[in-house]
């Protein structure tokens, strides 16, 4: 596997050694003896599984400490353009966001440790995106922040997603004080 480190600090690219022949394809999604010789060392305690429609948006999520939870995200099938927004208070890239496209064909995943607000929109219709969780799900710590917060300014590429209510009504970055610090 290899491991890439992205212009804010924690925030990493995992590519697979992904072995294909005329059966089809196999790679290990992750191995923790690997990932602890690159610098990765993570305990995952809950597997979560989506299916969403070309166009549905899913985030800005995080959950605040004590339950707070770093994710290993990937796509089974289809595509989603994926961010994280960090939200670390102190934190000299506060408000940036990084982006990847991951895809059931390039197989790429995204660390997101705790300290970053996640979020991903569906390029392709029955899309199943997986992740992998270093905390149980705890619903009293849920948070987020508006997908199209103008201080962030991420470009989607869509003008009008599909969204949750929750979604719909997250707070603005300005107006949100975050649970996290560096």
């Amino acid at each position: 596997m290899e491991i890439q480190n992205t212009l804010i600090d924690g925030l990493v690219v995992i590519k697979p050694r992904v072995f294909e022949d005329e059966r089809g394809y196999f790679f290990e999604s992750w191995n923790k003896l690997s990932a602890e010789k690159a610098g990765v060392n993570l305990e995952f305690v809950q597997d979560n599984e989506s299916l969403s429609q070309k166009g549905v948006l899913r985030g800005l999520h995080f959950q605040a400490p004590p339950f707070e939870q770093g994710k290993l995200v990937r796509v089974i099938k289809g595509a989603v353009l994926d961010v994280a927004v960090d939200i670390r208070k102190g934190s000299p890239t506060y408000g940036s966001y990084h982006k990847e496209l991951l895809s059931g064909e390039n197989k790429t995943q995204f660390w997101i440790p705790p300290g970053f607000a996640h979020g991903f929109l569906t390029l392709e219709n029955d899309t199943i995106f997986a992740y992998k969780c270093t905390n149980l799900y705890n619903k009293a710590s849920e948070g987020s922040v508006i997908w199209n917060d103008p201080d962030i300014n991420i470009d989607w590429g869509i003008d009008n997603p599909t969204l949750s209510e929750k979604d719909i009504e997250a707070p603005l970055l300005k107006d949100f004080k975050s649970p996290f610090s560096i």
